[in-house]
């Protein structure tokens, strides 16, 4: 699988020796959402330079994969103290297996990259305990397509409807598909589709972290939105 060589950067538009911007407040907005549909062992696909997985504790196996063979490297020295967790080349549209099943997979702008979502639900869903859970997070809404999706490989952004389709085409359950961060799509909107931006500006992704990110949280924990920049979808395994 060497030929994956490089995909992070593909997919993320980041250097795996650069990183990128902090951000704390979102990274715990991802978690909140995200954790309470996991079980007690997770696979995270696409983990990158394992900045949400570190997010997590208290997992009975925590399985860290990438495409991209360097990133894998990375992972594995990021969570060498960590009994728990195990870091692994997997790339999906190739052969995906693993020795024991796991409770939940986690998918972080994963899904958008691949033209046929569907079937990559199905590869992901052998991978998962009857009854257990694939928990995407996905960029949102084709009218926030811009030249960034583009330069990163973004096939398409979803909306609740169109990832509940994948799901369900791939003969699994939604039991959650909804819109979160308002305030995130409209910062994009003004940055990528009107500004033309092709990178994230650090500066401007810490101070979104800093102020936006504290607002959105206190706004969608007492309103669903009807946008946002990112689709959260839960999809059940049938037991």
């Amino acid at each position: 699988m060497e030929e994956h060589t490089g995909a992070f950067s593909n997919a993320t538009g980041r250097d795996l020796e650069q990183g990128g911007a902090d951000q704390p407040r979102y990274r715990r907005f991802q978690l909140d959402l995200i954790s309470p549909y996991c079980g007690g062992s997770v696979l995270e696909v696409g983990a990158g330079l394992g900045e949400f997985a570190h997010g997590f504790t208290g997992l009975d196996r925590l399985v860290v994969t990438d495409a991209d063979p360097g990133a894998v490297d990375l992972l594995a020295a990021r969570f060498a103290d960590r009994s728990e967790v195990e870091a692994r080349q997997l790339a999906l549209g190739g052969e995906v297996a693993l020795d024991k099943p796991v409770d939940s997979v986690v998918a972080i702008n994963v899904l958008e990259h691949i033209e046929d979502d569907a079937e990559a639900l199905r590869s992901l869903a052998n991978l998962v305990v009857p009854g257990g859970t694939i928990v995407l997070w996905v960029p949102g809404y084709q009218q926030l397509y811009g030249e960034f999706d583009r330069r990163v490989g973004h096939v398409r952004r979803y909306t609740p409807a169109t990832v509940s389709d994948a799901v369900r085409r791939a003969g699994l359950q939604v039991e959650v598909a909804k819109p979160v961060n308002l305030l995130g799509g409209i910062a994009w909107w003004a940055a990528v589709r009107r500004g033309g931006s092709t990178s994230p500006n650090p500066r401007l992704v810490a101070l979104y972290d800093r102020f936006v990110v504290p607002a959105t949280r206190a706004i969608e924990s007492r309103i669903q939105v009807p946008f946002g920049q990112t689709v959260l979808c839960v999809a059940r395994v049938s037991s």
